[in-house]
């Protein structure tokens, strides 16, 4: 306001000015300045009420720019006014809820103390009237509480010891027919909705050709050819007097279907040399390759896993060339995934994260090169590697109890591998080995007391024990059974379980003549 009044002050001076020396030029000048001051007072005259119309609108819009300034400081004061009102009000209830707590917790406080007392009493009367009657029962049954105790614990030792066995028995068949139930639903749903096939791998691989010609051709001009299939595939071609057939002999599958495919190729075309077999053996190499990591790809898509690294990929469709005990790598991998999201999903555990561990469990059998750890940990040490979640890591590495489970995931993968390798005609063994494992089984029986036969049935998963009636009693049965399966987990490798069956009867004969 100050600055506007200056303003007008100004222009008030200007119109002043101009009137004093309009009047000195007026006496001065001539007629002809005269009229040009006449003019230049027309002009100044114009100038004057311009200058003040514009002194007037800024005056104006400066008034009102203060009046508008002034109108929301007074809004902003009235809000903020409110909101300590508010605030007031708001911590004056709260004030009063404090009290109004207090009061009461002085009075809970007050009742707790009479009724701690109370209870005090009650305590110190209940005491000198337990005196009171722990006297009158000593002086009747003339024995100290003691002396009592002892009685009455030499008393109830022969009939704990008698219900003891009782009361194990009961127990054990509660809890056994309990987890049979549930384990018999988890294992036949995960069963019956799993397909299952058996591929069965050798060493030996067998390449059918026409007629024997074509073993001369393959073998070369003093063996040349045959050497240089053998050099640049490391297999054994093993051409003997068998009838249109040549046997391809690795341990490595991968080796054979390489070999396989180039004497294919070769045949075919019908140029076999040293050059052409190297060229087709090297196509024959990429092309494997890429049908293994094909083979992985397609293996994850069709069971649903996502975001596979590359390499774990490639090392999945490698498993399709490996053989574990006669049964095919991938097979049983597959196998395992499917079952173990079967039973996670049953067990309301994630079924992704069961089947991606079960896929990977035997990863560490198809290295690149030969590790010095158990297949079980370098599969988990492969799974961490390629940044795998910790709970798949730690089922691949659980799966043979070679590292501590952490996870409920672990045990379900090493489940369903039991079930996978057990399955009747999934795998095959030794004859040696099996019959040695079945005469271990029985031998190990008959090592009780009271023990008469022994029989392993239904291939060793099944043992039957009878024991002699009068040296073993009935109780004592339940704890044979117990302690020789105990005995069995602790010393004897098996697939699957072993049903121990303890067999005690009482035969009367008699002829009639």
């Amino acid at each position: 306001m100050t600055g506007l009044w200056i303003l007008v002050g100004l222009l008030i001076g200007i119109a002043v000015g101009i009137l004093i020396a309009h009047t000195i030029l007026k006496k001065q000048l001539t007629k002809a300045g005269r009229e040009a001051l006449k003019k230049a007072e027309e002009d100044g005259e114009l100038l004057k009420k311009e200058k003040i119309l514009q002194a007037k609108e800024k005056f104006l819009q400066l008034k009102t720019e203060y009046e508008k300034s002034v109108n929301e400081r007074n809004q902003q004061l009235a809000a903020a006014e409110n909101r300590i009102k508010q605030k007031e009000s708001a911590l004056g209830q709260k004030m009063e809820e404090v009290n109004r707590k207090t009061a009461e917790n002085a009075t809970l406080k007050e009742n707790l103390n009479k009724q701690m007392q109370a209870t005090a009493q009650k305590q110190k009367e209940l005491a000198e009237q337990t005196s009171i009657q722990k006297a009158k029962l000593e002086s009747i049954a003339e024995l100290t509480s003691e002396q009592a105790k002892e009685q009455l614990i030499e008393l109830m030792k022969d009939e704990a010891k008698a219900d003891a066995m009782v009361m194990i028995k009961d127990i054990v068949d509660e809890a056994k027919n309990t987890a049979n139930l549930e384990a018999k639903k988890v294992v036949v749903n995960a069963l019956q909705r799993t397909g299952v096939e058996a591929a069965l791998e050798n060493t030996v691989s067998v390449f059918n050709i026409e007629n024997d010609e074509i073993k001369g051709r393959i073998i070369g001009r003093e063996g040349r050819n045959i050497r240089t299939l053998e050099n640049l595939t490391g297999v054994d071609v093993i051409i003997d007097d068998s009838p249109d057939a040549i046997l391809l002999s690795s341990f490595d599958p991968v080796r054979r279907e390489i070999a396989r495919l180039s004497l294919q190729k070769l045949v075919s075309d019908g140029r076999i040399h040293p050059a052409r077999i190297e060229e087709v053996v090297a196509k024959t190499k990429k092309q494997i390759e890429q049908e293994i990591a094909e083979l992985g790809k397609r293996t994850c898509i069709d069971l649903g896993i996502n975001n596979m690294p590359h390499e774990l990929m490639r090392m999945v469709g490698k498993m399709r060339y490996r053989s574990s005990y006669g049964q095919n790598l991938l097979q049983h991998a597959k196998e395992v995934a499917n079952l173990s999201a079967t039973m996670a999903a049953e067990l309301g555990l994630n079924p992704k994260l069961a089947r991606r561990a079960g896929l990977l469990h035997d990863i560490g059998k198809v290295p690149d090169t030969e590790p010095e750890l158990p297949h079980a940990l370098f599969g988990a040490r492969l799974a961490e590697q390629y940044k795998e979640r910790p709970e798949i890591v730690n089922a691949i590495g659980a799966h043979h109890d070679e590292m501590e489970m952490n996870t409920l995931i672990a045990p379900i993968v090493q489940v369903c591998d039991a079930i996978s390798g057990a399955r009747p005609g999934a795998r095959r063994e030794v004859v040696e080995a099996y019959m040695k494992r079945l005469n271990d089984l029985e031998n190990l029986a008959l090592t009780y007391p009271g023990v008469v036969k022994t029989y392993a049935i239904q291939a060793g998963r099944e043992l039957r024990v009878i024991v002699g009636a009068e040296k073993v009693s009935d109780a004592e049965v339940n704890q044979i059974s117990l302690d020789l399966s105990k005995k069995i987990q602790n010393e004897m490798t098996y697939p699957g379980q072993i049903k121990i069956t303890v067999i005690r009867e009482t035969r009367s004969v008699n002829y009639a003549r």
